[in-house]
């Protein structure tokens, strides 16, 4: 059974479309048919002008051999001989110049060049036959780039049945894709209202009861199709809501998660220092990320969560804020005790490296929480006791 009203139209969409395709699909099969006829229109043009080209170096030959042999003698006759000239040192007599060249002289002069070969047996008419390669391959080409560009359009999918057998079957599994969400409209319909009712009337007093309440709505919501679609069909639904409620829960677990990622981290002494500090300073970029990002849109955002009686205190700095900047602590604490631990153990040539490295960390976290607590104040005496026993060593 096929979906109404609105399904109806995205069905019709796409019966719209086929039809476009199969429209597209003749006018390519036209342009397919006029290329054939350009095809053979282009082979005939090409017998033509070879057939012109034979006939004019036929008739070119014809007229050399004729002039050949016409205009032979007058032009053996016009040739004159060379002038016989003596000299010697001392006379210089010169001979008539008028005297004719003799008979042995008369063999040596240039000869014309000889007459062409006779034409071929295979002659029709005045018109000598031959096999052009010139034709082969012009209709090899023609033939290739035609076959070249049905494969192209078959491969497009334009003109190939497999193209609308993948329309119909789009256009079926999007027949049972809007029939499941009617299905479930209908199936769900007062169940929806009865969430609807629910999240319009809740108000919270604690972000953990927000929490606690979005899953149990993203439980009820789970088993249907496609849950934006379906809620559509429901003007009622509070969407900005309960999207927002979403997201506040979202926004608080992931900064508790952080945050008992950080107070559970341990060192391991047997792990390099560089792995060690890097994993430090990992985790406190990601904490000053997440920070600062509640801080800059608290605003904005506890704004709307006032609105919809959500509450947003735990955004502020007394609240779950100020507990993240107080774990950070705790980054410190690890940071300089692996750092204070390796200046004791090794006393190399790079301790002004790791000291300059461990009090500039220290410094970004007594920034960053406000300051630090007792133990986090012993821990940088030692390394303070350290650095300065190292500028004693230097000054001496």
């Amino acid at each position: 059974m096929l979906p109404n009203g609105e399904d109806d139209s995205d069905l019709m969409r796409l019966v719209k479309e086929l039809q476009a395709s199969l429209m597209k699909n003749d006018k390519l099969e036209k342009e397919n048919h006029e290329l054939r006829q350009e095809v053979a229109r282009l082979r005939a043009q090409v017998s033509n002008l070879k057939a012109h080209e034979n006939e004019r170096k036929s008739m070119l030959w014809k007229k050399l051999q004729s002039s050949y042999d016409g205009g032979g003698n007058t032009d053996a006759s016009n040739l004159k001989a060379p002038e016989s000239v003596k000299s010697n040192i001392k006379g210089h007599e010169v001979k008539n110049p008028n005297l004719k060249p003799t008979v042995k002289e008369q063999s040596t002069a240039i000869k014309p060049p000889p007459p062409p070969p006779l034409p071929s047996k295979t002659t029709l008419g005045k018109r000598s036959v031959r096999r052009a390669t010139e034709v082969v391959e012009l209709y090899r080409a023609l033939t290739k780039r035609e076959s070249h560009i049905g494969n192209k359009i078959n491969q497009n999918g334009v003109s190939s049945p497999a193209f609308n057998a993948n329309m119909i079957g789009e256009i079926e599994n999007r027949s049972k894709y809007l029939s499941d969400i009617k299905s479930d409209t209908d199936r769900h319909r007062e169940h929806i209202h009865f969430l609807i009712s629910k999240v319009d009337a809740a108000t919270f007093t604690d972000i953990s009861e927000v929490e606690t309440f979005v899953k149990w709505i993203d439980d009820e919501l789970s088993s249907l199709v496609d849950e934006r679609a379906v809620l559509k069909h429901f003007p009622k639904w509070p969407e900005r809501k309960a999207d927002s409620l979403r997201e506040a829960a979202c926004s608080y677990r992931a900064l508790k998660s952080l945050e008992t990622e950080i107070l559970s981290f341990k060192e391991n002494p047997k792990e390099p220092l560089k792995q060690v500090l890097q994993k430090i300073q990992s985790l406190q970029d990601r904490l000053e990320e997440a920070v600062n990002s509640t801080e800059r849109t608290r605003d904005s955002t506890g704004k709307r969560y006032k609105d919809f009686q959500i509450p947003w205190e735990w955004m502020l700095d007394a609240g779950l804020i100020r507990q993240l900047k107080y774990s950070s602590l705790r980054l410190a604490q690890a940071y300089m005790k692996r750092i204070t631990k390796e200046l004791e153990s090794n006393g190399g040539g790079k301790e002004g490296n790791l000291l300059l490295q461990g009090v500039r960390f220290a410094y970004t976290i007594h920034q960053f929480a406000g300051g630090f607590d007792e133990e986090a104040l012993r821990i940088f005496n030692e390394l303070k006791k350290m650095a300065t026993s190292e500028s004693q060593k230097i000054n001496k």
